[in-house]
């Protein structure tokens, strides 16, 4: 550091003064950085949990619809006995008899 001996009273004052204010600015100057750390560090642990929440809902979602495509399955699949018809098959051929079945009492009845 430079030497303080050929300073007035005045000039030292003025240099302790300077050196507060520079002192305070890089002090203001840390504050900044760290605030700005921590709003970074926040914005990245809300990132990394609406990331987390994205997907558990996609697993969940995966999970749904596997579970809907083994009951779809399960119902048009034929049982273990090939000679039973599946459900989904019975509703099908009960349909399709029902709607003869009034084709055919409607052209009987006119």
């Amino acid at each position: 550091m430079a030497d303080n001996e050929g300073l007035t009273e005045a000039e030292r004052a003025e240099l302790e003064q300077l050196r507060a204010e520079k002192a305070a600015r890089e002090a203001a100057k840390a504050q900044a950085a760290e605030r700005a750390e921590l709003e970074a560090l926040r914005a990245e642990k809300a990132d990394a949990a609406k990331a987390t929440a994205a997907k558990q809902r996609a697993q969940a979602q995966a999970a749904q619809d596997a579970a809907d495509l083994e009951r779809a399955r399960k119902l048009m699949e034929p049982d273990e006995d090939d000679l039973k018809m599946p459900v989904g098959q019975k509703v099908v051929i009960l349909g399709v008899v029902v709607v003869a079945a009034v084709f055919l009492l409607l052209a009987i009845f006119r």
